[in-house]
């Protein structure tokens, strides 16, 4: 078996980068793609937040993570599967049950990617020591995030220029889902060749849970569990609406209160400026937390994250469409999510130490994407009764509840901070 911290330099970016691949691919790209398809928003905003469940239920299933194999075997096998299950989206598009088939194989994409979460993520802990662990939580998340920019950028530009090219959006989308799932295959492939072994079959038997109850009720019995969750389900309480409507808003006609935008542009967007700025606030949050804790930079990271949700409220009362002032927007947006992020992931490992850390993560980022599945259910009804001017001034008010709890969750000052050997 490997050393810890082997290899971290190779095998962290690219392991993250294909967790962070069908995410974005399953939560967010297909909002585009059902919007050029031409699902209405209602529906896009409750069928594809139904799509966060299996992220929300991966506790259920993540002590078998656990308890059989190894985190290697299990996330290199889901990850073939989500290669499989893109390609199944792909084939179904041109087909006249497109919606119902296209939302099967995503939910198949979405238990896998659920699955994978948890063997990637308890391999990440496994194979780096804490100081290393907080050292590259910023390039876990950054690669993270730029598989969600690739996703919602070079992906959707593919789309747009195929839209252009052949006029006919559900042949374009066909071809781009395939393209993804060979992507997705060769990423896949690659976590094959730089993933060193940590663990074998029959090591540390000791130290794994018991039983499904065990894993489950240590995680409930650890002090302040309440506040902690309340403030993990609130955390992103804004972004799990804006991060449902913001494509449709820039998609939909100026008549609509939309700023009227081509998909070839919107990915275009996401894929410059986007990844610059996502790339610079993750890498930024990571280094800030390793050098002075996390207690220092909470409150800052989770008004970034927050704070450039006001700018989309700005452009959808102010009507402005030109390119400038909404590209600045989605920049500031980026660079808000990548920093703050970091300290949210930060929290989340907090919560997950000790015994069955893979499984307490898993429950930890559950109740995670909780928080984001059941707002984001309601924000296409929401945006439809406030329009997109009166749905982005809820969403800025939508921050408040975790800017609350933020005075009453408890952690370590310096956690997450690198020490000297």
């Amino acid at each position: 078996m490997a050393e810890k911290d082997k290899g971290a330099w190779g095998w962290v970016p690219i392991l993250y980068f294909t967790q962070g691949l069908p995410y974005v691919l399953v939560v967010t790209v297909s909002v585009i793609m059902y919007k050029q398809l031409g699902v209405s928003n209602s529906d896009i905003g409750l069928y594809t937040s139904w799509l966060y469940l299996p992220w929300v239920l991966k506790p259920l299933w993540s002590p078998l993570v656990d308890l059989k194999s190894t985190k290697r075997k299990w996330f290199l096998s889901m990850q073939f599967v989500i290669a499989v299950a893109l390609l199944g989206v792909g084939l179904s598009i041109p087909t006249n049950m497109f919606f119902i088939t296209t939302l099967a194989c995503f939910w198949m994409a979405a238990f896998a990617s659920a699955t994978n979460d948890i063997a990637s993520d308890g391999y990440y802990m496994l194979g780096l020591t804490e100081k290393k662990q907080s050292f590259f939580v910023g390039m876990r998340s950054t690669f993270y995030r730029l598989a969600m920019v690739t996703g919602e950028g070079l992906i959707v530009i593919l789309a747009g220029f195929l839209e252009n090219k052949y006029g006919d959006n559900s042949k374009a989308w066909s071809i781009t889902m395939i393209a993804a799932a060979v992507l997705m295959l060769l990423l896949s492939i690659s976590n094959v060749l730089v993933t060193p072994k940590y663990e074998s079959e029959k090591a540390n038997i000791a130290e794994k849970p018991k039983s499904f109850l065990e894993v489950f009720s240590t995680f409930f019995q650890k002090k302040n569990i309440g506040i902690a969750l309340a403030f993990i389900l609130t955390y992103r309480l804004g972004e799990s609406q804006l991060v449902k409507m913001a494509a449709p808003f820039m998609l939909d006609s100026t008549e609509k209160g939309g700023l009227g935008y081509s998909t070839e542009l919107i990915g275009t967007i996401f894929g410059t400026a986007g990844v610059i700025m996502l790339s610079f606030g993750g890498i930024l949050g990571g280094i800030l937390i390793s050098r002075d804790g996390l207690k220092k930079w909470m409150f800052p990271m989770v008004l970034s994250l927050n704070l450039p949700n006001i700018f989309y409220a700005i452009l959808a009362v102010t009507k402005t469409t030109h390119v400038v002032p909404v590209t600045a927007t989605v920049m500031f947006e980026k660079f808000g999510y990548g920093f703050g992020f970091a300290a949210f992931l930060m929290y989340l490992i907090y919560i997950a130490e000790g015994k069955s850390k893979t499984s307490h993560y898993a429950i930890a980022t559950g109740f995670m994407a909780l928080g984001m599945m059941l707002p984001g259910m309601i924000s296409g009804y929401v945006q439809q009764w406030l329009g997109y001017d009166g749905f982005f001034i809820w969403v800025v008010i939508a921050a408040l509840p975790s800017l609350i709890l933020l005075k009453y969750i408890t952690y370590p000052a310096e956690f997450g901070k690198k020490t000297n050997d």
